[in-house]
Formats: structure tokens, sequence, C-alpha cells
């Protein structure tokens, strides 16, 4: 299956998934749990949840196949310009490969297709150490037109267990009290530790 193109994307505006600030889940779980440790936040956009993640004391790093994206990120956090990143978490660079206690989950992997699920979960696996921390906002249930497929992709409570059954325990998983206008009830935040 082709991907989509994504610089593009940015290029035309056609971010719509980007509101502007951090997804309210992890805000509000990141007050909750404190975290130390290295953290990448794959398909990292404008950077809202690397901000985010700094902001609550973790080492974080974007990571962005759009060039773009990142550009946008830099110009919108230049403290933070260093830390964001062009790249394929499909393939990550070197210096990033098992390198992370955690990996942070937003929107990343509900804009991929079914058929590049198992790549996505092999690409936190060559970036996330073992032991470490999967923190996602996965995206159940958007809402789409009918006949509509994505992105965003919708997947179901048990497709993301079923991706990751062999080698994490989930540690928390809820429907979040807090989400985006129009998200409310379609997220989960589901915590896994890798340990395999």
């Amino acid at each position: 299956m082709e991907r989509m193109n994504w610089d593009e994307k940015y290029q035309k505006g056609e971010v719509f998934w980007d509101k502007g600030q951090p997804a309210p889940p992890l805000k509000e779980y990141l007050e909750r749990h404190p975290l130390r440790g290295r953290a990448l936040v794959p398909g990292c956009g404008r950077g809202h949840e690397v901000a985010l993640a700094v902001t609550h004391g973790l080492d974080a790093n974007g990571l962005d196949i759009a060039p773009t994206g990142i550009a946008e990120a830099r110009a919108r956090y230049p403290h933070l310009a260093e830390r964001f990143v062009i790249g394929d978490l499909f393939d990550p660079p070197e210096a990033m490969r098992g390198a992370f206690d955690v990996v942070i989950e937003h929107t990343c992997m509900s804009a991929l297709p079914p058929s590049l699920r198992t790549e996505y979960r092999r690409g936190i696996e060559l970036t996330l150490k073992p032991g470490g921390l999967l923190i996602g906002v996965w995206y159940i249930n958007p809402d789409l037109d009918p006949g509509q497929e994505g992105p965003p992709y919708p997947f179901s409570v048990s497709d993301l267990t079923a991706l990751f059954t062999n080698g994490y325990v989930i540690l928390e998983d809820y429907v979040p009290e807090v989400a985006f206008a129009g998200r409310e009830g379609r997220e989960r935040l589901r915590v896994l530790r890798r340990v395999g």
C-alpha cells in the first residue's frame, strides 16, 4: 500500500489532527504520573506532546517523517528545536534505536492504514527499551462519515490488545474523561510495559 505524503499535508495546511496543543488525556496522565528518562514521540508533527513531556521532566524527542512538520515544530518551540528529528519510525535513526524509556503515542498509529500496524509495533520495539513504557492515547472510534475509511483509521480495543499481546503487559487502561472537542469517549488511554 502506498503511504500518505504527510509532508504535502503540512505544506497545504491540511493538518486537521493538530489542535494547537497537547492531547488533554496525555496532559492529565503526566500530571498524575511523574516519569523520568528518555521519551520518544513518534509522528510528533508540530511538537505539542514533545513540549508537554519536557515540561513534565522527560528528556523527550520527536520523530516525524514530514520535514515541513518538523520545521513547524522547531519554529513553534525554538527552545526545543534540537529535539525534533526528521525520520521514519519504521527505520529510525541509529541513535534512537533501543534508546527510550518511554514512547508517547498520540495520532501516529491512527494515521496508518491497518496493513501497517505490525510495522508500527516493530518501530516501537526498535526504539523502546525492554521494561520501557508505551503510553498511548489511542483513537479507537474516530467520527468518520459513512463509507470513509480514514485516516484516522478506526481500530477496536480488541485489535489494540491483539497487536500488543505478546511481549507487553497492560498497566493502565481506561476511557479518559478529558478530550479534545468531538473526541469525547472515542479514545482510550492505555499504558503498556514492554517485557520482551
